[in-house]
């Protein structure tokens, strides 16, 4: 079910099963504003019911969070042009060439390209790998892009984080809310799960900088303000230089 943030703030909550994470819209006066494009068509097309429900319009643009599996691919089944940064779309100019046999999958556990946690939730959320279909995006920005929705304007923002070096969060000023994707997590994808002093730093003091009140996270209900800043003070995952 859709639930309401405020009177231009929607998401669609996270679901564990097969880790889809929160999909956010942003109602413009002119356009609105989808946030990631979740893990599958099946998943989009979720999104696309649950707002219709609420007389809400067809999202006339998609920015994406990073470009882990299930914020990207979705991305072929959302009619809106998409907006990336330039690290997330070279990414998914590398993962658009992947193949999805058993073997190939095995082989990217092997290699360190995938990781277990990913290769088992793709499993489960396509049973048939054929129906696969990375793509890259329509709009690639650099470090930051302005996007006016009519009313409130949509700030995309590259900042740092442990968890990917392309993450991208969506901050709406007017609303005093900001989509962070999962730019707080840590890094997953090269051994055991560590923070990068530098760059939890780096993140904490924007945070703090950017006026909000309210966090919506890919993967957990969302956040006040003084709460992600404390999680971030407080994380007990290992930090390394």
């Amino acid at each position: 079910m859709l639930k309401k943030l405020t009177d231009k703030i929607y998401y669609l909550p996270f679901n564990e099963e097969t880790d889809r994470p929160i999909l956010g819209y942003v109602k413009g006066e002119k356009y609105s504003l989808m946030v990631d494009a979740g893990n599958s068509k099946k998943h989009v097309e979720l999104f696309m019911e649950e707002i219709k429900k609420e007389n809400l319009k067809y999202p006339d643009f998609v920015v994406i969070t990073h470009s882990h599996w299930d914020h990207t691919y979705g991305m072929k089944y959302v009619d809106a042009p998409s907006i990336v940064c330039r690290r997330t779309n070279e990414y998914l100019e590398n993962m658009s060439k992947w193949q999805w046999s058993d073997e190939a999958m095995e082989e990217r556990l092997k290699s360190g390209e995938d990781i277990e946690f990913c290769d088992t939730m793709i499993r489960r959320e396509y049973p048939d790998r054929k129906e696969i279909n990375v793509t890259t995006a329509d709009i690639v920005f650099e470090e930051n892009l302005n996007i006016n929705l009519g009313g409130i304007v949509a700030q995309a923002m590259k900042l740092d984080s442990s968890h990917a070096d392309d993450c991208v969060v969506v901050f709406i000023p007017e609303e005093k809310t900001i989509f962070i994707g999962d730019i707080i997590s840590e890094d997953f994808h090269h051994g055991e799960p560590v923070y990068y002093k530098h760059k939890l730093l780096s993140l904490t003091e924007k945070f703090k900088e950017l006026e909000f009140e309210t966090a919506l996270f890919g993967h957990m209900e969302p956040f006040e303000k003084s709460e992600l800043i404390n999680w971030l003070n407080e994380v007990e995952i290992e930090i390394v230089d």
